[in-house]
């Protein structure tokens, strides 16, 4: 029997009753000890800790129940059984409500009281796993994993934390790479919805033609392809957290269904004519500003103000500078342990040169900068030689060197040119070429279509 063995404490005035349960414990390699009536139990309770207390109800001076009570306000978590005559189930019942894990009536078992035992243990290890996974979670998308210090981050972090504990509408605005996604997990994580699903939708990412079935599902046959029902994220998301991510790239045909929504918490799937209700916490996010796109003609203006119910605005990276050193240190740690690499942070040069350095990308490309650096450095610390930064050119392809105009080519030509040159630089990310380039992801993606068909109708006069 080793020290980390289960402490089990046996209360019984029959020897015979006490000594088959201590051995039968001592083969499985519990710890015992042994009280013969209710006021030693309480003295050992006061002594020592107890992972599992086992303990009849009739004692010849306290009775079982006073000794579970004690227990229980003692510490909390320790487990009571309750061994019990049949004559007296009434009282094991009430002793399960008072907090006991389980009830026996004598005449068990050896076997049965190791397979209790057991039991016991095992649920005791899956709570504490179960424990172990939300403080996990917690750690990961909670607000304390928002790394900042300063007065413009600080501000942030107010706000979540008044929001999350409602059922508001919250709407994030920030450019590309400022943390969006990460502060609308932390307003679920930190809401009553946290055990909820928390379901996201790229809004700019899915065909055109599929939005409305990934955002409300569809029945089978409602459209070609549709061979089963499925349900959509609302669906998925009911009792938790909806992200819509990217949302001024919606088609304005579904504006209106997603505006009711919001305001009547109903839909139908396509091709169904059954209306579901749902209990959806709804959380927004655009890189654009949503209100100008509302007087440009492009977003519903009911459904901004839907959307609009707690606005939050992140900052760039360049207006809180005063975090780098915080960031770094944090990406610097997350990338050493995934890398299996020891490093001792930055050189005195190499942080000055990040704060010196204009981030258009934000904090995601400060944390693709730190762990470029820590993957190539092969000293004590990170050197400025180190540290590589996309300039705006190599990110963007837009040079004569990289285009390699021909004389003679159109303006239409050179846009075509320039959009398909940008989506190869980004790996055929839309999201990332569009900001590259200035266009919205709908724009971009009719750009593309127009090239298509363009490329069709010349193949089809070849022929």
């Amino acid at each position: 029997m080793n020290s980390d063995s289960p402490r089990i404490l046996v209360v019984d005035d029959e020897p015979t009753i006490s000594g088959m349960l201590s051995e039968a414990l001592a083969r499985k390699n519990y710890k015992v000890t042994v009280a013969d009536d209710g006021r030693k139990a309480l003295e050992s309770i006061k002594k020592e800790q107890f992972d599992l207390i086992i303990t009849d109800v009739l004692l010849p001076d306290l009775n079982g129940m006073e000794v579970l009570k004690m227990a229980k306000h003692i510490d909390p978590d320790t487990g009571v059984i309750v061994i019990t005559a049949h004559s007296s189930v009434e009282s094991a019942v009430e002793a399960m409500r008072v907090g006991a894990y389980d009830y026996m009536t004598k005449g068990f078992s050896v076997d049965e009281i190791q397979m209790t035992v057991g039991k016991y243990f095992r649920f005791q290890r899956l709570v504490k796993e179960n424990e172990l996974l939300r403080s996990e979670l917690a750690t990961r998308y909670g607000i304390k994993n928002v790394i900042g210090n300063s007065a413009a981050i600080k501000h942030v972090f107010e706000t979540v934390e008044m929001v999350a504990p409602s059922n508001a509408t919250v709407l994030i605005q920030g450019a590309s790479g400022t943390g969006k996604e990460l502060i609308a997990k932390a307003i679920h994580q930190l809401s009553p919805r946290r055990e909820e699903p928390f379901v996201k939708i790229n809004c700019a990412a899915i065909p055109e033609g599929l939005v409305e079935s990934e955002l409300f599902g569809h029945e089978k046959g409602a459209f070609t392809g549709a061979i089963r029902s499925k349900k959509g994220r609302f669906e998925l998301a009911d009792g938790g957290t909806i992200l819509l991510d990217e949302i001024s790239e919606i088609q304005s045909s579904l504006q209106v269904k997603l505006l009711r929504v919001l305001q009547e918490k109903e839909f139908e799937r396509v091709g169904s004519s059954e209306t579901l209700q749902v209990n959806v916490r709804v959380i927004a996010t655009t890189n654009r500003n949503l209100k100008e796109e509302v007087e440009k003609g492009n977003f519903r203006e009911d459904l901004y103000y839907r959307l609009n119910v707690v606005p939050i605005n992140l900052p760039v990276l360049n207006d809180r500078k005063e975090d780098i050193p915080l960031l770094v240190d944090h990406f610097v740690d997350k990338f050493c342990k995934e890398n299996h690499r020891k490093i001792g942070g930055l050189h005195e040069s190499a942080l000055q040169r990040l704060m010196e350095h204009d981030w258009p990308g934000n904090v995601r490309e400060l944390e693709n900068t730190i762990e470029r650096a820590v993957v190539v450095c092969r000293e004590k610390q990170i050197q400025p030689k180190h540290l590589y930064f996309d300039a705006t050119k190599e990110q963007t392809g837009a040079t004569e060197k990289d285009f390699d105009f021909p004389k003679n080519m159109t303006l239409k030509d050179l846009e075509k040119r320039m959009i398909l040159q940008t989506l190869k630089e980004h790996n055929d990310n839309r999201t990332w070429a569009s900001q590259s380039l200035g266009i919205s992801v709908r724009t971009l993606r009719n750009k593309l279509q127009e090239y298509r068909k363009e490329d069709a109708a010349l193949t089809a006069e070849i022929n």
